[in-house]
């Protein structure tokens, strides 16, 4: 079993007092052993705080591609994954600069996490549309990986449109960074089937896993998986107290990874939570 820690660059690792926490956090991970960490991503949040949004409008988060560069310059081989990035409310051609960098900078380390989104409030501030979020979230994943790896890269969807450019260095990992798909819902496992190298699921206790898994299992007998995609890995974050028992029961449901949520608020107890980990369930 992988594990990663979750919220790399949000709450006392994302905050302005102590940038310098982030960095240590992750050192002390890739000491530990941990595969990976992961950032989360809201660009705005709803002030105040309303159903469904998942935290107070207050809570620092920092860029998820900046967060990861940082990362990279304090490590040297822990992986770097987007937990996840909010696609179509980015433009796809600056966000693959963005992450083709993280990517070159880091060696090849960048797991690519993708969500549609579901804030209605942080759809409007930044004056995007929700209601074709799925389809920019598809062409844009597409375009993308055009300009990261065609030689004459070109795409022309309903969406984004461009031929005759380039955009160089291309990633490290051709055709690009893994794309790990976020979503507990019938079409996000399709496009995890059809056009991910993973699939990444939030916040999920053993019933849930198992629901999502099978939902899974369903849209691959539906749909056909490019070959070059390789076998579907399974990343989950848990609900679960991390015990090994736990890892146990999950590995032997199919996850391939395990993202754990951090049991601290400051970094001190998140770096102890990180040597406790790497104690009880990786060495």
């Amino acid at each position: 079993m992988k594990i990663g820690l979750f919220q790399i660059n949000m709450g006392a690792l994302g905050d302005a007092a102590g940038p310098e926490g982030a960095g240590r956090v992750a050192v002390a991970a890739e000491a530990a052993g941990f595969e990976s960490v992961w950032t989360g991503e809201h660009v705005v949040l709803p002030d105040p705080q309303a159903p469904p949004s998942p935290l107070p409008p207050l809570h620092p988060m920092l860029d998820p591609a900046v967060a990861l560069a940082y990362i990279s310059a304090v490590t040297s081989e822990i992986k770097l994954g987007t937990g996840i990035i909010i696609v179509p409310q980015r433009n796809p051609l600056v966000l693959a600069k963005e992450l083709t960098s993280v990517d070159v900078l880091s060696g090849g380390r960048l797991l690519f996490g993708v969500g549609v989104g579901y804030l209605g409030p942080e759809f409007d501030a930044l004056g995007i549309p929700m209601a074709d979020r799925a389809r920019r979230t598809e062409e844009y994943i597409e375009a993308m990986r055009a300009v990261w790896s065609m030689d004459a890269p070109a795409y022309h969807g309903e969406f984004v449109s461009f031929a005759n450019v380039q955009a160089r260095p291309r990633p490290v990992q051709q055709p690009g960074p893994p794309v790990v798909m976020g979503g507990h819902t019938a079409p996000a496992y399709r496009r995890a089937v059809t056009m991910s190298e993973g699939w990444y699921g939030f916040a999920l206790d053993y019933d849930g896993t198992q629901r999502c898994i099978e939902g899974l299992s369903e849209a691959g007998a539906r749909y056909d998986r490019p070959a070059e995609l390789g076998r579907l890995e399974i990343t989950v974050t848990p609900r679960v107290r991390p015990t090994p028992e736990m890892v146990e029961r999950f590995a032997e449901m199919g996850v391939d990874r395990l993202v754990l949520l951090p049991n601290g608020q400051t970094v001190d107890e998140i770096a102890a939570f990180v040597d406790h980990i790497g104690a009880t369930l990786i060495s």
